[in-house]
Order: C-alpha cells, then structure tokens, then sequence
C-alpha cells in the first residue's frame, strides 16, 4: 500500500529507544516521521543532526518528530547517545510498516539493485497524511520540512 496525501495515515506501534512503545493512535497533533536507511552512516547521519538541530524549532510549533529504519532499538541506543538526539528512534526490524508506508522499494548503488528503505518524511497532522517528501535529499530536507509545517 502507497500513502496519498490528505487520506488517513496508516496506524502503527513500534518500539523505540527509551523503552518507548509508539503508538500513532496516541498522536493528537502533528508528527514527522523520517524514514532513513541505517543507523550511523553519513547521509542518515546528517539528516538526523539536522533534525536534531532544529528539533527544539519543531516542538515551538507543536509538531513532534520520530525517526524509523529497521536497525535495531540497540543500535538506535548507540546512534541517539553518540549524536545527543533529543527525539525517539523507532525500529521497524521486519520493514513492515515501511512497506504499508511505500518507503520499503528497490535501489540501486554503484550499479547494484537491491531492496532497501527509501530516503522519505511524512508530515501527520491529526492521524492524516499532510505531505509527504520521497527520494528525499539529505542537504536542507529537516529545514524544508519546517518551513513547510511552520507555514501549514
């Protein structure tokens, strides 16, 4: 299943860092949802950083921001401690929510296809999908996003 913008956003309940049990349902107001590959590589790491950065931006306009790869909540320990990131990490380990989101597809590195999590943001606003970034580009994407949600 594929997202669309302006229809309900599919429900999920991971666990995250934090012995946090996510559950959407639970979300009232707005929410980012960042998709990314894995833990501690450079463009995830930048990406994260930048939506760490402004983070605290994001909470001003009452919008809260998670995000989900299929690392394990392990990993996302170490990845959250080393780079101080003030928000939960979420792990998707069998991509099933990524794939109910349309994030989980085929890529190609270096002349090799494979399958992995598409770079994407999803803007939820009271349980709707509000926008949604795919293909995303690391450089200004966590400032695009604000600005977009600053003037939603």
């Amino acid at each position: 299943m594929k997202i669309k913008e302006n229809k309900k956003a599919p429900l999920f309940k991971l666990s995250g860092t934090k012995n946090v049990k996510f559950d959407l349902k639970k979300i009232k107001g707005k929410l980012i949802v960042y998709f990314y590959p894995k833990d501690d590589t450079p463009g995830c790491t930048l990406e994260t950083k930048d939506f760490s950065k402004l983070y605290k931006k994001f909470k001003k306009i009452k919008c809260e921001v998670i995000g989900i790869s299929k690392d394990s909540i392990d990993s996302h320990e170490k990845f959250k401690k080393k780079y101080k990131i003030p928000f939960e990490l979420l792990s998707d380990p069998d991509v099933k929510l990524q794939k109910k989101y349309g994030v989980w597809g085929m890529k190609s590195f270096m002349g090799k296809k494979f399958l992995g999590t598409i770079r994407s943001t999803v803007f939820i606003d009271k349980g709707k999908v509000k926008k949604i970034w795919s293909n995303v580009r690391v450089k200004n994407h966590a400032k695009e996003v604000l600005n977009f949600v600053s003037s939603y």
